[in-house]
């Protein structure tokens, strides 16, 4: 098992792109990337080519249109899907990719690491980023 500090990675992400967001709200990429926003703190960049953008809630139609630099790309797509998305991630400069539980693909979690990224696989941002917080608070 590969040992990855996750406090580190929390408080050093100012960024963070979710891919895979829905427009439904009840799923978990649409209210974890509303918790990682407004609770969290910070500056979410919704992906999906399917969603419309709107003023007030612009999505992206892939990580390449992203108009800043991307600490975490928080995946939330089926694990055929996720060593595309890696690629982008990695040629784009990202410091970590984040496959959530059902986005989980070892082999492009390695290419992320031998590309120098951090892979985390099969947590939740949401879960570790609740957890740290109320460490924090102790």
């Amino acid at each position: 098992m590969i040992s990855i500090d996750i406090p580190a990675v929390l408080a050093g992400t100012r960024t963070v792109a979710v891919v895979g967001w829905s427009v439904k709200e009840d799923r978990p990429s649409h209210w974890i990337a509303e918790y990682l926003e407004k609770e969290a703190g910070y500056r979410v960049f919704r992906v999906n080519p399917a969603a419309e953008s709107t003023e007030a809630r612009p999505v992206w139609p892939n990580l390449g249109a992203v108009p800043q630099p991307i600490d975490v790309v928080d995946v939330f797509r089926a694990p055929p899907h996720v060593p595309e998305i890696v690629e982008e991630a990695i040629h784009l400069g990202a410091k970590v990719v984040w496959l959530q539980p059902g986005a989980e693909n070892e082999a492009a979690a390695a290419a992320a690491r031998a590309a120098g990224l951090t892979a985390v696989v099969g947590q939740c941002l949401y879960a570790r980023h609740k957890a740290w917080r109320a460490d924090q608070a102790d």
